[in-house]
């Protein structure tokens, strides 16, 4: 998933951060009202992580134009404001799910993924391409049935070419989908991802480059 996280509060804004990069998503780090517009503008999200109160202003006036701009992206908001009044506004504003402060952490990584599958659209959970499957809600993936562990990074890869289904995939795709802007990947990490797959998921190769446009999964034999 890529995440858009907006916390003013730096050390509860980078737990959060160093939490979601470890289960394997992207994370983009804001602490302003006026950057979450700027970060919108300029990317897609799986789900946006706001701090009600922020440094420039309430998130859910920002929230209110969103929705009426028929922006859907799956909000949820961080609040320390625990009254029932509080969180049915958020709600009705068009806020997705609503978490007060102090909250689990594990509690937090649970509502995130809810929101994240409600907002793709319907698909098959396990994604096959001939006799490899990907399991995209159990983050599993196996081939001829035989379990194939992979890193996070390896994995998101590999689930954005099952999603595309023999489509190419471009460099600049890949980047987007699997890195936040805080990170800096190196300049052919794709390149050294693309090999460590090949070689975990065997022969028959799956993984094609596509010349000029980046790599897709086919089963098609190459001539």
């Amino acid at each position: 998933m890529r995440i858009l996280l907006a916390e003013d509060h730096t050390e509860l804004r980078e737990a959060i951060a160093r939490r979601l990069r470890a289960l394997g998503n992207s994370v983009d780090e804001v602490s302003s009202i006026r950057e979450i517009r700027t970060y919108l503008n300029g990317a897609h999200y799986d789900v946006g992580v706001f701090d009600r109160m922020l440094p420039d202003g309430d998130s859910l006036t920002l929230l209110q134009a969103l929705r009426n701009a028929a922006n859907r992206t799956p909000i949820l908001l961080l609040t320390a404001r625990d009254r029932i009044e509080d969180r049915v506004e958020g709600l009705q504003v068009g806020a997705d799910d609503y978490l007060v402060k102090p909250f689990a952490m594990d509690e937090l990584m649970a509502r995130i993924n809810v929101l994240a599958r409600r907002g793709e659209p319907l698909r098959d959970t396990i994604l096959r391409i001939a006799d490899l499957e990907v399991d995209s809600g159990r983050h599993e993936v196996r081939r001829a049935g035989v379990l194939i562990p992979l890193r996070p990074k390896e994995y998101a890869v590999l689930e954005l070419l099952a999603v595309r289904n023999r489509r190419a995939v471009s460099r600049n795709d890949i980047l987007e989908y699997c890195w936040d802007t805080l990170e800096s990947p190196a300049s052919n990490v794709e390149e050294t991802i693309i090999a460590s797959l090949r070689r975990k998921l065997g022969e028959p190769a799956l993984i094609k480059t596509v010349r000029g446009h980046g790599y897709k999964l086919d089963d098609a034999h190459e001539s």
